[in-house]
């Protein structure tokens, strides 16, 4: 509904972006988790379903997984589980997702639409 209304109060002759934030492929690991999973499904499935649309009026439209990410609700035990399983020895942070959503959104960001982007610092599932 955010996004039609979006489209409805759009100016064609400027470029707009949607950026939403999905899940990605823990999908199919979260089973106590059914409607999150759900949505979060719904939100790539609409991703690559209406871009081709929404190119025409000029909007570019993109999902970002960004993985485990510490937005305050790890403790440290969950870090230490998860740690290993990122190459780069860190767990994502808020600012590794917002510089990826920042670029999507600029001019040099303008030609990627329809895409789900994993960035995950290589998270080993």
């Amino acid at each position: 509904m955010l996004i039609k209304e979006f489209i409805g109060r759009f100016e064609v002759s400027s470029s707009g972006r949607i950026v939403n934030i999905t899940s990605g492929q823990s999908l199919s690991q979260m089973n106590a988790e059914i409607a999150y999973a759900m949505t979060k499904g719904a939100i790539e499935t609409l991703t690559k379903t209406i871009y081709s649309e929404l190119a025409m009026e000029g909007v570019t439209i993109n999902a970002v997984n960004p993985g485990p990410n510490d937005t305050g609700w790890m403790d440290d035990e969950l870090k230490q589980k998860l740690i290993d399983r990122f190459p780069m020895g860190r767990v994502g942070l808020p600012s590794d997702t917002a510089n990826l959503v920042t670029f999507l959104c600029s001019e040099e960001g303008g030609w990627i639409t329809g895409q789900v982007i994993h960035s995950e610092g290589g998270f080993i599932r």
